[in-house]
């Protein structure tokens, strides 16, 4: 949420300018935008390479800051390439950013110009904490984790087309092959890196998690690690696991998952849910019966409650840097301090 006042950094230091910049893949939209001036002081295009960013970087005055959204590698990539050259780079978190773009451009219309002179604009009103960068372990397993996604929806195609098309079946049945067995290779490489790498500690507490397993914890730490939710239905809308409805007068309007934002995410947390009713002993198992003993509540319905919670629970651990513990996991958020601070676990 944008607060009245001069905007400061992570470590509280108040700003008298930054430099806004809109990540598309091919270029940055940029801007120096100052306290107490209504125009940009300037306005600068450059292409989203090494030598863009150094463009940029020679015209950037001393201690001012960049502010972008994440958008993923792209924005990734122009962190790193600050960061070797000592530029701080600030993190303007989409949600609140973009209902601050909207307001700022309602009248004409929204452009990479525009939103490069609205972040920074933002983030003079606002405390943002530092870009969060991956380490190279990091990218290297974001990105195989992009590739199973693929290669996992491939593989869904080939069967639903097999099934369609059952004269041709045979035809698929070595693509089919090829496939699993890669997946199957992928899945045991993941796991092993969870186990072993020094950076990947969060991912190994969450794939102690029941049903979660190492491909869920992976992609789970790198989602938060990359955007950093303040609360854990941030985390959940962000999934599209929360419920919206449309009520007006006394007429109340059908409740439905919104299955906006990260769609891979979803299926996963969503999966996740599901391995838990094969496990003998989870909370989430425990839930999801109570959850199908409400009137009218449908097997999909539970597991996706089961998912909402597991999504909370990964990201208390994530947040509060703390272990997982199966006594917790059904704890509201906000009923009490995090155990983080009393040197405990957290749900």
């Amino acid at each position: 949420m944008v607060r009245k006042g001069v905007g400061a950094d992570a470590r509280g230091t108040k700003m008298n300018a930054a430099i806004g910049i809109d990540v598309s893949k091919a270029r940055l939209d940029c801007a120096l935008v100052e306290l107490g001036r209504d125009k940009p002081r300037w306005e600068k295009q450059v292409a989203r390479t090494p030598a863009g960013v150094a463009q940029l970087l020679a015209k950037t005055p001393a201690g001012v800051p960049w502010v972008m959204e994440p958008t993923g590698r792209y924005s990734q990539e122009v962190a790193l390439l600050a960061a070797e050259h000592g530029q701080q780079v600030l993190l303007a978190l989409t949600k609140p950013a973009r209902q601050v773009l909207n307001g700022l451009s309602h009248a004409s219309g929204r452009t990479d110009r525009t939103d490069g002179i609205g972040l920074g604009r933002y983030a003079l009103f606002a405390h943002l904490r530092d870009y969060p960068l991956k380490s190279e372990v990091m990218d290297e397993l974001d990105q195989a984790i992009s590739a199973r996604a693929s290669l996992a929806a491939a593989l869904s195609r080939l069967r639903a087309q097999q099934r369609d098309l059952p004269r041709a079946a045979r035809r698929y049945d070595r693509a089919i092959a090829a496939l699993e067995s890669e997946l199957e290779e992928l899945d045991r490489e993941l796991a092993g890196r969870v186990r072993s790498e020094p950076d990947l500690a969060t991912a190994r507490e969450l794939d102690r998690v029941p049903g979660i397993g190492a491909v869920v914890a992976l992609a789970v730490a790198n989602r938060l690690e990359e955007k950093q939710f303040d609360h854990p239905d941030q985390f959940v809308a962000y999934c599209g696991w929360h419920l919206t409805f449309k009520d007006s007068g006394q007429k109340q309007g059908r409740r439905k998952l919104s299955k906006h934002g990260d769609g891979e995410l979803r299926r996963l947390l969503y999966l996740a849910a599901m391995a838990n009713l094969h496990c003998k002993e989870s909370p989430f198992k425990d839930q999801y019966h109570r959850e199908l003993a409400k009137p009218g509540m449908t097997t999909t319905g539970a597991l996706c409650a089961v998912a909402r919670n597991l999504a909370r629970v990964c990201w208390s651990i994530h947040r509060h840097g703390t272990s997982y513990d199966p006594q917790r996991v059904n704890r509201q958020p906000g009923s009490g301090p995090p155990a983080a601070e009393k040197g405990g676990t957290a749900s």
